[in-house]
């Protein structure tokens, strides 16, 4: 799923969204295909595509079923991002927020829908010769996304997509091994914990201006407050639940990322009244701290 929403709230009908996205007669093709790569939100589909294809190519799947896997995530995060650009449309234009192609009339809206259902039609093969179970994990994952963009981001529920789409990721690329192995217990909560602690951060440098568009989310009724002070904990236990996990003491790397994580899920949210990013900049580097355990250690197994 996409981990970065911030400036793409719910609240727009599909329908209403092609006029704030319609292309400019002199705009020409060069222009149109930028404005639709920048549509699908390029960073985070890259982050997640490119953390699929570490993750599958560290346990072992080899080239051709780690690019089939690569494949299959990267379809699903291009759908995800550019249903949330296009459903969004409306609102974008309205809030004059710059660097949204199909709120500022360098793609049409109606273009961006098509992109984005052709992506989410690619995803669903590619995931399925994955294997049966492993393909139905991850579309349930990219349709838990779709969800988010048309409906639950501006609900108490908006977390929840969030945790299941970065706890299905091990499970999707364990699943795709031979035989079919289920995920170590262990991978599958750090992730989730993980995506919850992105929406929270994902969320919160924007709080204020959603509340006034009438955005609702759980990061929102929490308030600025009540979501900084919530951060450190998914974070922390998402290092802990990798640390302690594995069978065994812990060892000096789980103890390493312990120590680091501890500081900068802290340190983010107590720096967030002076620097609006702190939290996000804190969240980010937590995640690389665990990402490394999470590559390291392997998705699959006993």
């Amino acid at each position: 799923m996409d981990a970065t929403d911030r400036g793409n709230r719910a609240g727009t009908d599909p329908a209403d969204a092609e006029p704030a996205g319609a292309e400019p007669a002199g705009a020409g093709r060069r222009g149109r295909v930028v404005g639709l790569v920048l549509a699908c939100h390029p960073g985070p589909a890259l982050a997640v595509t490119a953390l699929a294809c570490a993750l599958a190519l560290g346990s072992g799947l080899g080239g051709p079923r780690s690019a089939l896997v690569t494949a299959a995530v990267l379809t699903g995060q291009l759908s995800v991002g550019w249903c949330n650009d296009a459903y969004d449309a409306r609102r974008d234009a309205d809030a004059g927020r710059p660097g949204k192609p199909a709120a500022d009339g360098t793609v049409g809206a109606r273009a961006v829908w098509a992109a984005a259902a052709v992506a989410a039609a690619l995803c669903v093969p590619l995931s399925l010769a994955c294997g049966a179970l492993a393909g139905t994990v991850h579309i349930a994952a990219v349709t838990a996304a779709w969800l988010y963009n048309l409906r639950l981001k501006a609900t108490v529920l908006s977390w929840l997509p969030y945790v299941g789409g970065f706890g299905a990721l091990p499970a999707f690329v364990a699943l795709s091994l031979p035989g079919g192995p289920w995920p170590r217990w262990w991978t599958v909560a750090a992730g989730s914990l993980l995506g919850f602690a992105a929406h929270l951060a994902d969320t919160l440098p924007d709080i204020a201006a959603d509340r006034a568009a009438g955005i609702r989310g759980l990061p929102h009724r929490l308030g600025d407050r009540g979501t900084r002070m919530l951060l450190p904990v998914p974070l922390l236990g998402a290092t802990a639940v990798l640390a302690f996990g594995p069978p065994g003491p812990v060892d000096a790397a789980g103890a390493a990322a312990l120590v680091l994580a501890g500081a900068a899920s802290l340190a983010g949210p107590a720096l967030g009244r002076r620097w609006r990013k702190a939290a996000l900049a804190g969240a980010v580097a937590v995640a690389t701290v665990d990402l490394a355990l999470l590559l390291a250690r392997g998705a699959a197994g006993a």
